[in-house]
Parts: C-alpha cells; sequence; structure tokens
C-alpha cells in the first residue's frame, strides 16, 4: 500500500516532470522567435509531448491505478 511519504515521493517526481516541461516549453518558443535550427525546434517540441506523456503515465499508474485485486485479499 502506498502511504503519505510513498505519495510525496510520486508528487515531487511529477513535479519535477512539470517543471521540465515548463522549462523545454520556454526554451522551444524562444527558439522559434529566434529562428533557431530546424532541428533544435523540433527535438525541444518532441522532448517536450513526450515529458507530456510520461507525466499522464505515471500519474495514470500511481494516483488513479486500480490496486490488484490479489494483493487485497490477502
Amino acid at each position: 500500500m502506498l502511504n503519505e511519504a510513498h505519495h510525496s515521493e510520486v508528487e515531487k517526481v511529477l513535479l519535477y516532470i512539470s517543471e521540465a516541461r515548463d522549462r523545454t516549453e520556454r526554451a522551444h518558443a524562444a527558439l522559434v522567435k529566434d529562428g533557431a535550427e530546424p532541428h533544435l525546434v523540433a527535438a525541444l517540441s518532441e522532448t517536450e509531448e513526450r515529458l507530456r506523456q510520461e507525466h499522464r503515465r505515471l500519474l495514470q499508474t500511481t494516483f488513479y491505478a486500480v490496486p490488484d485485486q490479489e494483493r487485497l485479499a490477502v
């Protein structure tokens, strides 16, 4: 079972991912504005999307996960 400390650790990771995604979004916007090379803009765009997906995956597999019924029966 997840206890409060476990939830706190997961929340920290979610926060770090969110902060990284925000930073990536700002960097992407700055590169677009400055007319950076397309491969740099594309790399940051892809990274932003992957961070968004990873945040969603972690959230769904932790806080919104359905507990294993076999483990609950023990």
